[in-house]
């Protein structure tokens, strides 16, 4: 009997133990980004290659992905689920005055911003917005090869590009640059026509604003981008820097 007893009791202990593990593990969350692709001027085309890459991106480096064009996320509550949101070629005014009051809450709370091409088309009449993208589009030429000078390989999202950067791609000139954006890379006006911002055209950069992580960058607007594993590389950096994982080094 006591054999019995003693059988049964450290069996029972073995399956709530068992239980407790497997409990934890389903418990357990993934970091998450949201990916925001709301327009109100021009759509890019691009946009479910990029939210498809971005969701692939996820699966592969362990967080999760959420998509939407549903504004109504942009509550205090709701965005506190995320390391990271994304404006995915986003255009026009797509906020209103309380989910923009929500968005500026949880980037001063520590929150990460990554802004990919026509980020920079959206909300003109918002100067913090004008603040955490760090400049505004202006205007491009016809899409045409570049070459991009890298001039910066500090930041998790440029340490594997090469200096001189080739690519096809639609180049935006830009307005409205602040002063404080810290430029990783640069468009060579000389490489190709219509660049309007001179010799020095910001094209990827980065910026600690009103306590969170902001990063930029101007590719992104054909669906090749997405599947070009350089760019691909280029992105998840500067995702993963917006999220807190992965930090600036300090130049040697």
């Amino acid at each position: 009997m006591t054999k019995y007893f003693y059988l049964c009791t450290l069996l029972f202990a073995i399956a709530i133990s068992s239980f407790g593990q497997k409990k934890k593990k389903v418990a357990a969350t993934k970091d998450a980004i949201l990916v925001f692709s709301k327009t109100k001027g021009f759509r890019h085309a691009s946009i479910p290659k990029g939210k498809a890459a971005l969701m692939l991106m996820g699966e592969q480096n362990k967080f999760a992905v959420d998509t939407t064009e549903n504004a109504s996320v942009f509550t205090a509550e709701n965005l506190k689920k995320y390391k990271a949101v994304v404006f995915l070629s986003t255009t026009g005014n797509i906020l209103d005055d309380a989910q923009q009051a929500a968005f500026e809450q949880y980037i001063r709370g520590g929150g990460g911003f990554v802004g990919i091409h026509a980020a920079a088309d959206t909300e003109y009449d918002w100067p913090w917005y004008n603040q955490l993208v760090g400049a505004y589009f202006l205007s491009h030429p016809k899409q045409q090869n570049m070459e991009v000078a890298v001039n910066d390989k500090n930041h998790p999202a440029t340490a594997m590009l090469p200096d001189r950067w080739k690519r096809f791609d639609e180049l935006y000139n830009y307005k409205s640059i602040i002063m404080g954006i810290k430029v990783l890379a640069t468009l060579d006006e000389t490489t190709y026509s219509g660049g309007k911002n001179g010799v020095n055209h910001p094209f990827i950069w980065y910026r600690e604003f009103d306590g969170g992580r902001s990063f930029y960058t101007g590719g992104g607007h054909t669906d090749e981008s997405f599947v070009e594993p350089l760019f691909v590389q280029h992105l998840l950096g500067g995702i993963e820097y917006a999220m807190g994982r992965k930090s600036v080094k300090k130049p040697m």
